[in-house]
């Protein structure tokens, strides 16, 4: 993504005085980040929300998973999801909330990229074979790998409270 989204700060979740978060501190939180939340919905309807980690680039936020996970058969019916991180304290820090579609990055390039990402940031060494993420370590596991297009970010500060709200146009 390159165009910068609009923000704006919610007065009436936020204290007096307090001012819109800066989009640079928001990517600086989703790329320093090591885990997040992701939210998907099961076919019937049930919410599904697991831990992992992911990476921010080039205005998107990458996860993988296993082909036969819960996580990636929501998305196989329902694209949309939500993945969450940042702070676990009440009074200070950022949470940030990515609301957006995912789709499978079949991209070598891009894929190379990202498992140099795992490698560095989480000493985490995937290969890249037919489209996805190989773990070297296991009996072939090949896991797809996801891209997550923001459409909402919701950022939440703390020290003063205030929420900053950023939409992406077309």
């Amino acid at each position: 993504m390159t165009n910068q989204p609009h923000a704006e700060h919610v007065p009436e979740f936020s204290e007096p005085g307090s001012t819109a978060v800066s989009w640079a501190r928001v990517e600086r939180v989703l790329r320093d980040s090591e885990m997040f939340w992701l939210s998907t919905v099961r076919g019937d309807g049930r919410p599904h929300v697991a831990p992992l980690p992911a990476m921010w680039l080039d205005g998107r936020l990458h996860f993988c998973t296993g082909a036969h996970e819960q996580k990636a058969r929501n998305l196989e019916s329902n694209p949309r999801c939500v993945l969450t991180t940042g702070s676990n304290s009440f009074r200070e820090g950022l949470d940030v909330i990515v609301e957006g579609t995912a789709a499978q990055v079949g991209d070598e390039a891009v894929l190379t990229r990202l498992a140099r990402m795992w490698r560095d940031k989480l000493d985490w060494p995937f290969e890249v074979a037919d489209g996805r993420f190989r773990d070297p370590g296991s009996d072939d596991h090949r896991a797809p790998v996801f891209g997550v297009t923001p459409a909402k970010v919701l950022a939440f500060s703390k020290n003063p409270y205030s929420q900053t709200r950023y939409t992406f146009g077309e």
